[in-house]
């Protein structure tokens, strides 16, 4: 009779959680963090990283923000999750991925 060894499989795992993007309100497997006060802005005021408020973004709305604003501009205009939302620019930008599937590769230009 053969000896009865451990498996060697990966346990199954339930398939994660879909998580919500704070800007667009897509569901994505996986969201960035995204710190409403730059890292380096902070660091100049003192701040902790781990102080800095920050919110889920899907990845095509995280690389839209920083290709649109500079550390500069998200620390002294859009700070807030609400100020980003308010901006022109960046409602166009929602109104339109909000469209697109998750599994669609958005390039921001």
């Amino acid at each position: 009779m053969a000896r009865r060894t451990p498996s060697t499989w990966p346990e199954e795992q339930a398939p994660a959680e879909a998580l919500t993007c704070a800007l667009c309100g897509r569901e994505t497997p996986v969201l960035t963090q995204h710190h409403l006060m730059p890292i380096s802005q902070g660091r100049r005021k003192g701040i902790k990283i781990q102080d800095l408020p920050s919110v889920g973004f899907c990845a095509a709305c995280h690389n839209y923000v920083h290709t649109t604003f500079s550390n500069s501009e998200l620390a002294g205009f859009y700070g807030t999750l609400e100020a980003l939302q308010e901006h022109e620019g960046v409602q166009k930008f929602v109104a339109w991925v909000k469209k697109q599937p998750m599994s669609k590769s958005v390039k921001v230009k």
